[in-house]
């Protein structure tokens, strides 16, 4: 993983570099203390010793550098995003509150009832959902609920108050936005399990034991086919900080997304390294505990190892 992190981190850099610097058009290249940043930061130097600058500050005082076109002139770019993470946060959170439990309700019942009619509208909607982008139900859910039946603000409300009326409001139609990928996906995923674990034998089994079938659906299929999706929450859970950086873009979001795209149109270095290195983190430390957790949930998944190992 850190080697992954390093040489994904260096291609951005370097790619970041080749674009035509926009600071100087944006501040006009008088300020005194701009231009002493620049320099600071070897931005008249080659690029490999700008790089080398830059590992200096990151590993050594923490140092990501300052805001150049967004935010407060040349504040710090670690503050500036972390005054960005409460919206993207509160905006995953609900959306994680959400998906979760209707994926598990509707995979549930189309796996109790399949090749059924609730089956085939559920299975419609999987595929529905999961074909679609998360951005076209965006569009749709502000055109409909927002703009033609005015039940919900179009765009995200501001300030910081986040447990109001109004804030939470605001978030319905992102939330939604987000939702419907993750919804459908885990309902795919528990239907396929579940489905499984009720033709298995030890299924026949428990109903010959004289257990009913609520009974050894619950105790035993239910049980069995959650293990390979507790990994994939445990994923989604650190990928909450992530956010949508399109769905923030749509809904006016100030969260680390919108930010993210911002940074690539303006060209503002520093904020786009850091958040770079915020998703490509995130991103590698949720595949690596989502292999680890198989581990740690199936038993027999270290057996496995340990005996390869041993042989």
């Amino acid at each position: 993983m850190l080697l992954s992190l390093f040489i994904i981190m260096t291609m951005l850099f370097v790619l970041i570099r080749m674009l035509p610097n926009s600071v100087e058009s944006v501040q006009g290249g008088y300020d005194k203390a701009l231009s002493d940043m620049r320099q600071a930061w070897g931005y008249n130097k080659p690029v490999l010793v700008q790089y080398g600058i830059f590992l200096k500050n990151v590993f050594t005082k923490w140092d990501w550098g300052f805001c150049t076109t967004l935010g407060t002139f040349l504040e710090p770019v670690d503050e500036y995003l972390m005054s960005k993470l409460p919206a993207t946060v509160y905006l995953n959170i609900f959306s994680l509150i959400l998906s979760i439990p209707m994926g598990l309700i509707f995979g549930i019942i189309a796996a109790v009832n399949k090749n059924k009619w609730p089956d085939h509208i559920i299975q419609f909607f999987i595929m529905l959902f999961i074909s679609v982008p998360s951005f076209v139900y965006a569009f749709l859910l502000q055109y409909f609920i927002g703009f033609k039946l005015n039940l919900c603000p179009l765009v995200f409300a501001s300030g910081n108050d986040w447990f109001s009326w109004t804030m939470f409001h605001s978030a319905i139609l992102p939330v939604l936005a987000l939702s419907f990928g993750p919804i459908a996906g885990q309902m795919r995923l528990i239907r396929a399990e579940l489905t499984e674990s009720l033709t298995s034998d030890y299924m026949l089994l428990a109903v010959t034991k004289g257990l009913s079938k609520k009974q050894a659906t619950v105790k035993h299929a239910l049980r069995n086919s959650l293990v390979p999706l507790i990994p994939g929450y445990l994923a989604d859970f650190l990928s909450v900080i992530a956010g949508s950086m399109i769905i923030e873009q749509i809904f006016a979001v100030p969260g680390i997304g919108k930010t993210y795209l911002l940074s690539i149109s303006l060209k503002d270095y520093s904020v786009f390294m850091m958040c770079s290195m915020f998703y490509i983190s995130i991103g590698l430390a949720a595949g690596i505990l989502f292999d680890l957790s198989y581990g740690f949930i199936d038993p027999r998944i270290r057996m496995g190892g340990n005996k390869s190992n041993e042989l």
